[in-house]
């Protein structure tokens, strides 16, 4: 299924259906009264957050939502039909914007939630409504609400623990494809990866989602490249797991370039807990590991982690550092770890 984190959606909600101006007309009953019912209600547009989904792709398709609207009301008291609802069904994590797609209406960040983004209009009343002492035969109705019309955008954040960041051909995809049953495409050139992929991993007997997203590059806050349209899947992470190419020529300055764009794009993830890992240490001898590794302790005045995705050496040590910065109530426990769990 094609990948598709932004679509953007015209609805409209039905209209009221109109009051009815009617009387009651017997034989041997010379004054029945009104007896005009009111109009349905038009039907409303809602989004609705479901499992299962990972991708807006069925909104490239259709994008016209319109909501039917309410019958008039009839003779014999009889209230209109009310017009059918429409559900719009997002994948959870999806934010709902207004046309000019800054101000959010909606984030549905949990299984179930439910929002209301254009409500049917009300049905009017019918000339029994305005019957009175002093008013025995109104012949007046009202027509019934109009619906509401509006164009929004949907953006779609994915849920995940983890986020991996880092250089084009960091090893991102190939550390999500050793620890889960995700196949990101792998390549020896950069920007393989074009679209997030999600894994699942297990260690511990606990469970993890991490979300791998395209690699970036110097001035992605400005455009360039593609890394920064995806930063926003990240943002919901509880870690971010930084990985540095140890094949590069200059660590310290990849691992400056991803924090110098995380501060530009902003939204407090460069404030995030974050994992910082040198990576395909296994092409390296021991001296140029040492060499790596303390030229990126020196940039990142922390500690950091050695790991290869490829020899899978250190990377039970790099899951269990994950494991230990996400909440303990949003982890999961594995049903099967003997099955399931990563195994060194």
């Amino acid at each position: 299924m094609k990948f598709l984190d932004l679509a953007k959606v015209y609805i409209r909600s039905g209209g009221g259906g109109g009051g009815c101006v009617s009387f009651r007309r017997e034989k041997y009953i010379e004054y029945g009264g009104p007896n005009g019912g009111d109009g349905g209600r038009g039907g409303s547009v809602r989004a609705q957050a479901v499992q299962g989904l990972n991708t807006l792709i069925d909104f490239r398709y259709q994008q016209h939502f319109f909501a039917k609207s309410g019958q008039p009301g009839m003779g014999k008291q009889r209230t209109g039909k009310d017009g059918d609802d429409i559900v719009l069904r997002v994948p959870v994590g999806t934010e709902i914007l207004d046309e000019d797609q800054e101000t959010v209406i909606a984030d549905l960040a949990e299984e179930g939630q439910v929002v209301d983004l254009a409500r049917g209009g009300n049905g009017g009343f019918g000339n029994l409504h305005f019957k009175s002492s002093t008013n025995q035969a109104p012949r007046r109705a009202n027509p019934g609400q109009e619906g509401v019309e509006r164009t929004l955008w949907l953006r779609l954040k994915l849920i995940a623990d983890v986020g991996l960041l880092g250089m084009p051909n960091a090893g991102k995809s190939t550390f999500l494809a050793a620890t889960s049953n995700a196949r990101p495409k792998i390549a020896d050139y950069p920007f393989t990866t074009l679209h997030p992929n999600l894994g699942v991993v297990g260690v511990d007997n606990v469970e993890f989602v991490i979300a791998d997203i395209p690699g970036l590059i110097a001035g992605a806050h400005e455009g360039r490249g593609i890394g920064d349209r995806f930063l926003g899947h990240v943002e919901r992470c509880s870690v971010l797991l930084h990985l540095v190419d140890a094949t590069s020529a200059d660590v310290a300055e990849d691992y400056q370039t991803i924090i110098t764009e995380l501060e530009a794009y902003g939204g407090h993830l460069a404030d995030k807990h974050r994992v910082t890992v040198l990576n395909k240490v296994d092409a390296l001898d021991d001296d140029e590991r040492a060499t790596k590794l303390a030229e990126l302790k020196a940039a990142s005045n922390g500690p950091v982690l050695i790991m290869s995705g490829v020899s899978r050496e250190g990377v039970t040590d790099v899951l269990r550092a994950l494991r230990s910065e996400i909440d303990e109530d949003k982890l999961r426990l594995n049903p099967a770890p003997e099955e399931t769990q990563w195994q060194p």
